[in-house]
């Protein structure tokens, strides 16, 4: 009777996978939270700051909505900071030479992102080329092409439209940039969850052969995946160019490593099949609250991307590490946290924290001139 039982409970995975994709961002973003709390209060949680957080996290919402299909799908977009740039760049010449009315512009730069897209999508699956090799080769295409097209200029001031789009203050309470980036958000809940389109991004992620068996167009909903994740790139571009009131061809340098992070962090699989829209956005909450955190600190700019790749590293070894438990039929978590095993991995990851801080304050060190500090 008690194999019965035991054959019957749920394992470890299964009871925490309903939650699981916002549970771990609402942890941290609590710890956050408790952590500012205590050393900047006053800062941290005035309204205006909170209001910077969420224009923050505005921006990447479109991206994130769409990195979380493309990811559910086994695949990887590392282009995404480059078209963002090349399309409003773009946008801008059109506005500023050529005399454009911005929606016209901003209609032909969502047009050019979704061809980008479906670029990198040809690319992929036409000429068999792995989505990490095919979307960091098109990321040095389109960055090339904006510099070449741009010339080292800034191309700046813009329609009052523009600068909506990228900051402006909507009827509702809610910044316009915010309210268009939850509605992408709920769009991409919809598509995924009430359309055709997404059961198949699932079950591609899942098992492609099998898939492909049933009938479904696997490399074409492949492409799919990657023209949403253009435009959703473009849209990025030109809320940017709106925030920024101003647009170059070094933009956005760094929009994959949050993008691919923010979703990793909401419980997005890396390795297919499991996506979370709403982990997702949780994630992207949670790096613009940790990022915003570091700026109030008055910590280096640089460290944001420390921060960010130890999120990520920390992330999809914690998925790993749980997709591990559940094939070996682990009981009960605190069982799970005695196993031998599970102590190794623990002490390994603090093993490479440690020699992550110690780096940086090496780092930290050299770059300090002697005596300096006096």
């Amino acid at each position: 009777m008690s194999d019965v039982t035991a054959a019957a409970r749920p394992t470890l995975l299964q009871r925490i996978e309903p939650v699981m994709g916002i549970l771990g961002p609402l942890v941290m973003i609590l710890l956050i939270a408790i952590f500012m709390g205590i050393f900047e209060p006053a800062r941290y949680f005035r309204l205006s700051n909170m209001n910077q957080i969420l224009l923050d996290a505005a921006l990447y919402m479109p991206m994130a909505m769409a990195m979380t299909f493309v990811i559910t799908q086994r695949g990887i977009d590392l282009s995404i900071g480059s078209v963002a740039a090349l399309s409003a760049i773009i946008m801008a010449f059109l506005i500023r030479q050529y005399g454009f009315p911005a929606w016209t512009a901003a209609m032909i730069a969502l047009s050019l992102g979704a061809l980008m897209g479906l670029l990198n999508g040809l690319v992929i699956t036409r000429l068999n080329v792995p989505d990490l090799i095919g979307t960091l080769a098109m990321d040095l295409v389109y960055r090339g092409l904006a510099l070449v097209l741009a010339k080292g200029l800034v191309l700046a001031r813009f329609p009052d439209l523009v600068t909506e789009i990228g900051r402006g203050q909507s009827l509702v309470i809610l910044p316009t940039p915010v309210v268009i980036g939850l509605l992408t958000m709920i769009f991409g809940y919809i598509l995924l969850r009430r359309t055709y389109f997404g059961r198949y991004t699932i079950a591609i992620g899942s098992n492609p052969e099998a898939s492909e068996m049933t009938g479904v167009s696997v490399n074409r909903h492949k492409i799919y995946a990657y023209v949403l994740m253009g435009t959703m790139a473009a849209l990025a571009g030109i809320m940017l160019m709106g925030k920024l009131n101003a647009i170059q061809a070094t933009s956005a340098p760094y929009f994959n490593l949050h993008v691919i992070a923010a979703v990793v962090v909401g419980g997005t699989s890396l390795f297919g099949g499991r996506p979370s829209i709403i982990g997702s956005l949780a994630g992207v909450l949670l790096l613009s609250m940790m990022i915003n955190a570091l700026v109030t600190l008055r910590i280096e700019f640089f460290w944001q991307s420390v921060a960010s790749g130890v999120v990520i590293i920390l992330s999809v070894a914690a998925y790993a590490w749980l997709l591990k438990k559940d094939r070996d039929g682990s009981g009960s978590l605190a069982e799970t946290l005695k196993n031998p095993e599970t102590i190794k991995l623990i002490k390994l990851s603090g093993i490479i924290l440690g020699a992550i801080l110690i780096l940086g304050a090496l780092g930290a060190g050299l770059a300090t001139p002697p005596g300096a500090s006096g």
